[in-house]
């Protein structure tokens, strides 16, 4: 038996923050909130450790003192489901992403940040 991929740490500085614009770009909702803690996840995952199969990975945001300060070492990428890539890149714009640069050239995702800064790729093609 090998180990399922069930979650993301993200250390930042507004856990309710960055939690709202994730739970906006996955669709995902605040599954549990304690003390500078926020953990998010898909609406359609049941609950409990025996699950079966493949789940969405729940995203856990935990306050830390420090801040972000070079580029990241693991990072989200998202696939839209319902619209285009560009469609979808205006959708995180307005929702507080911007456009980083952290080398990628001419590619066909596009490198994104969130509010605190944390790079992540919206991918071209769409997968439901």
């Amino acid at each position: 038996m090998a180990s399922k991929f069930t979650e993301l740490a993200i250390a930042c500085a507004d856990p309710n923050g960055l939690a709202r614009f994730w739970c906006a770009v996955l669709g995902y909702e605040v599954q549990d909130e304690d003390d500078g803690i926020v953990t998010i996840g898909s609406p359609m995952v049941p609950e409990g450790k025996n699950r079966l199969g493949p789940v969405p990975p729940t995203l856990t945001f935990a306050r830390v003192p420090e801040g972000k300060t070079i580029k990241n070492r693991l990072h989200i990428d998202v696939n839209p489901t319902d619209r285009e890539q560009d469609e979808e890149v205006r959708r995180l714009l307005d929702l507080g992403a911007r456009h980083a640069d952290v080398g990628q050239g001419d590619v066909s995702w596009v490198v994104l940040a969130d509010p605190e800064g944390n790079e992540f790729c919206v991918l071209a093609s769409r997968c439901p």
